[in-house]
């Protein structure tokens, strides 16, 4: 290590830079190793000692709260502080190294230890909340609000980003401590960001809640729930198929004003003394398509390997169950059918009622799903598993091809989330293919136009 903050050097520009990566160094080799090194320790100390910033800056178990409390003035700088600079430096420069980037640069390093170093063993529910507000100033950091960032990975519009990575370490967290301790009090228990993880175990848990804790749970639950129907929901409406139904008149409302026409045929009211035109009649688009009534089916894996499909698809299925003439069956199974559909159009209580785990036996549920096939040609069969089955792949491959031959419109999907990644049994993945109906793409997006593409 070469840098030293009070080793004489020929420039001040030089001196700043070498002390910008004095604290550089140091974080990295806290991040990799929690054990303090003596000479990184002491130079960086002398470095923010001499920036007039606090030592608890460099202390990981400080958190960022207890900083900005002490000296409140570093609540404005920390916010915004990892946002993109408003000029853009010409391509190949690199930053400047005065005494404001050696400032930034302990700054980040605050935020950056207390966030991605998060150790191992158990977790108390006061690391759990202490880790959340450095998270929260992480977030502000990036010009977001606290919790942002973790909600969109939690709902699927993250993309797999920087959000996802958050999520993914406040799901570790949560994993590695008593999430019951934490259910029992509501104050920290409204912190938890709703995320797949998260469900995960409250669904796995909730026959172990109660009182306090099984109320904080389902209101987590709901919490995510409506989360992702309100992403899925613009979803479905994005997805435009089907023909225009020019039996029905269009709606007199604002977004359908077709303004192109409207001036069209108002021509002839054109006034050239005031140089105004003058609307007596306004023209409006039809966007009613036609629709066809359909039942659709959806069957879905709930066994270990298939949480995320789960939560997913049965939120999905009662946004279907509202467009109107569509009717909505769901069964969930594992070695046993559930016939879920008298709860179809809320998710909540769908997910409250299900009972994760256990292997596979996919004849059990195509037993169950058959009788609610009255009209083939008119019904969607969408299937969402990893088609991992219980020496029992033949007998449910049989009945998925008599379905489909019987004129049933089959969907196989491998797993429906908002990554699109999915792992199917090869065995039924060339079957479906040479059944002429390929497992499709993972991606929710994917799986929403192909039932609209059906349905309307």
């Amino acid at each position: 290590m070469t840098a030293n903050p009070d080793a004489p050097l020929g420039a001040p520009v030089n001196r700043d830079a070498n002390r910008r990566q004095v604290l550089y160094w140091r974080l990295l080799a806290r991040l990799f190793d929690p054990e303090e090194q003596p000479a990184l320790e002491a130079a960086s100390v002398a470095v923010v000692d001499d920036l007039g910033l606090p030592a608890a800056l460099l202390d990981p178990s400080v958190s960022v709260d207890t900083v900005v409390q002490r000296f409140p003035d570093l609540a404005g700088e920390l916010t915004g502080l990892l946002t993109p600079p408003e000029a853009e430096r010409p391509a190949g420069d690199d930053p400047p190294a005065g005494a404001a980037e050696v400032r930034r640069a302990a700054l980040v390093s605050k935020l950056l230890l207390n966030v991605f170093a998060t150790g191992g063993g158990s977790v108390s529910a006061t690391q759990l909340a202490r880790w959340q507000s450095d998270a929260g100033w992480f977030e502000r950091a990036l010009g977001c609000e606290p919790g942002e960032l973790r909600r969109q990975a939690g709902n699927g519009r993250d993309g797999g980003g920087l959000g996802g990575v958050l999520a993914g370490l406040e799901g570790d967290l949560v994993r590695r401590m008593h999430l019951r301790e934490v259910l029992a009090d509501p104050k920290l228990a409204a912190r938890l960001t709703p995320s797949m993880s998260l469900i995960e175990q409250l669904l796995r848990d909730k026959s172990n809640l109660s009182g306090v804790a099984l109320a904080n749970a389902k209101a987590l639950i709901r919490r995510y729930v409506d989360e992702v129907a309100e992403v899925l929901r613009t979803q479905v409406e994005q997805t435009s198929v089907g023909a225009i139904d020019r039996s029905v008149p269009p709606k007199r409302v604002f977004r359908n004003l077709d303004l192109d026409r409207t001036i069209w045929k108002n021509l002839t009211n054109w006034s050239p003394e005031d140089q105004r035109l003058y609307v007596d009649r306004l023209f409006y688009r039809q966007t009613a398509r036609r629709t066809t009534p359909a039942r659709l089916i959806v069957v879905v894996d709930q066994s270990g390997s298939m949480v995320d499909s789960m939560v997913n698809c049965t939120i999905l299925a009662s946004i279907f169950a509202g467009l109107p003439k569509v009717d909505v069956h769901l069964i969930a199974y594992d070695t046993r059918a559930l016939d879920l559909t008298p709860w179809v159009h809320d998710p909540f209580e769908v997910l409250l009622r299900t009972k994760l785990g256990g292997g596979n036996d996919g004849p059990v549920a195509m037993a169950m799903a058959r009788p609610k096939i009255t009209e083939p040609r008119n019904t969607v069969l969408v299937w969402i598993s990893d088609f991992y089955e219980f020496d029992r792949s033949q007998p449910l491959f049989d009945g998925i091809e008599a379905v489909h031959r019987s004129g049933v419109k089959f969907i196989p999907v491998g797993s429906v989330n908002s990554s699109g990644t999915q792992i199917v049994n090869p065995w039924f993945r060339q079957r479906f293919k040479d059944l002429g109906t390929p497992v499709i793409s993972g991606h929710i997006r994917k799986l929403v136009f192909e039932l609209k593409n059906f349905l309307t």
